[in-house]
C-alpha cells in the first residue's frame, strides 16, 4: 500500500471505496478548473491532475488485489475444511471451479489426491506448488514425507500405485493395501503427519 497516494487525495487508508471515489471526483473537478489559469498556477494544476489520476488508479488496483487475495484464501479455507471432514468429492469440485490456480491450489489438490491414494498425482501437484513457491516450508515438508512414504513402500514391496483411468471415468483407488503390519503402521503414521489437512483429529 502506497500511503502517499492516500495523502495526495487527503483521505485516510481506512476510507471506503465510495469515499475515495467522491474525494477523487472533487479534486479532479478542482484541478480541471485550475489548470486553465495563467502561469505557474495552471501548470501546477495540470501536474496535480496527472498525479491524482495515477494515485487513484493505484489505490483502486491495490484494493481489488487485496479483496481478490482475501476471497481466494477464504475459498481455500473452505476446501481445507471439506478435506478435514472427509468430503473429498466436494473438495475436488470446489478446486475445479477455481479459475486461477496458485501454489496453494496445487497443494490442496495434492492433498485430495493423497486422500484418494493417488501417490504419483499427489507428488506431481506438490512439485508444481514448490516450483511456484519454493520458500514455502509446508510444501517442502509435505513433499519430503510423501517421498519417504513412496520409498518405503517400494523397499517393503507395497502394492504399486494405480493411476485413475480417464477413459472409464471411474475413480480408481491406488495402493490396494499394505504388504505387512509394519507397512500398515507406517502408512498410518504418514496419514497423520504428511499433510496438515489429512489428520482428522485436530
Amino acid at each position: 500500500m502506497n500511503l502517499e497516494n492516500y495523502q495526495l487525495l487527503g483521505i485516510g487508508e481506512d476510507a471506503t471505496d465510495e469515499e475515495i471515489k467522491e474525494r477523487y471526483r472533487e479534486l479532479k473537478k478542482r484541478y480541471n478548473e485550475e489548470r486553465w489559469q495563467d502561469g505557474e498556477a495552471g501548470t501546477e494544476a495540470a501536474r496535480m491532475l496527472e498525479r491524482l489520476d495515477a494515485a487513484y488508479e493505484e489505490i483502486m488496483k491495490d484494493r481489488r488485489e487485496a479483496r481478490k487475495n482475501t476471497e481466494g484464501q477464504d475459498a481455500f479455507g473452505e476446501v481445507a475444511d471439506l478435506i478435514r471432514k472427509g468430503d473429498i468429492n466436494e473438495a475436488q469440485r470446489r478446486l475445479d471451479a477455481f479459475n486461477e490456480r496458485n501454489a496453494e491450489w496445487h497443494y490442496l489438490q495434492s492433498v485430495v489426491f493423497y486422500k484418494k491414494n493417488w501417490m504419483n498425482e499427489s507428488k506431481k501437484q506438490l512439485e508444481i506448488a514448490i516450483q511456484m513457491d519454493g520458500g514455502n516450508k509446508k510444501y517442502r515438508d509435505a513433499y519430503e514425507k510423501l517421498k519417504a512414504r513412496a520409498d518405503y513402500r517400494q523397499e517393503t514391496g507395497g502394492a504399486p500405485h494405480t493411476d485413475p483411468n480417464p477413459a472409464s471415468g471411474e475413480e480408481q483407488m491406488g495402493g490396494g493395501g499394505c504388504a505387512s503390519c509394519a507397512s500398515t503402521c507406517y502408512t498410518c503414521l504418514c496419514v497423520n503427519c504428511l499433510f496438515n489437512l489429512c489428520c482428522n483429529c485436530h
